[in-house]
């Protein structure tokens, strides 16, 4: 074997070692210190089932049958209202809304705008499950966002949003807002 080819091996196995033991040093690190739960709040049952039906209550006040579908933290449902004559799209398009607005902390209405003026931001059309139009309203409690509101049905995302702001409106007392 040549003195490059030696070198080279031995340095190549240095690094390796070298690279061993800092991997071993990070991890005896990671252990000393103390692991504790995370304490995150969410979406109670309750409050949802309220938001919920203060929303589609707002958006029948002005004429409109929606859905209003309210998930947590995680984006899961936990409570859905589909009001007479709503109609049967509208229960996809709430969830999806409301989904894509826990997901992204932020108005799925101000999302929408965002990825029509900013090209960058386009692409937010093809994650799978995202529904840009107005209608998705993080709820959140100071500024941790613990689920969101998402509303399908009125002539115009806006107006979903409208109702999602005033179905959040009515239980801000609740959200210690």
């Amino acid at each position: 074997m040549s003195f490059s080819r030696t070198f080279l091996s031995r340095a190549g196995a240095c690094v390796l070692l070298g690279a061993g033991v800092l991997a071993t040093a990070q991890a005896q690190q990671a252990a000393a210190q103390p692991v504790a739960p995370r304490v995150e709040r969410n979406m109670s049952l309750a409050l949802a089932n309220q938001l919920a039906s203060a929303t589609v209550a707002a958006c029948a006040a002005n004429g409109y049958a929606v859905t209003a579908t309210v998930v947590d933290r995680a984006g899961v449902v936990r409570a859905i209202q589909r009001a007479d004559n709503a109609g049967p799209h509208t229960v996809g398009a709430a969830e999806r809304k409301a989904w894509t607005s826990a997901s992204a902390k932020a108005p799925t209405q101000a999302m929408m705008e965002n990825a029509q003026k900013n090209p960058g931001a386009a692409n937010l059309v093809h994650i799978p499950g995202f529904l840009l139009l107005g209608g998705g309203v993080p709820v959140k409690v100071g500024n941790e966002v613990i689920g969101a509101v998402g509303v399908g049905g009125a002539p115009g995302g806006h107006l979903d949003e409208q109702c999602a702001n005033a179905g959040l409106e009515s239980v801000k007392s609740l959200l210690g807002s």
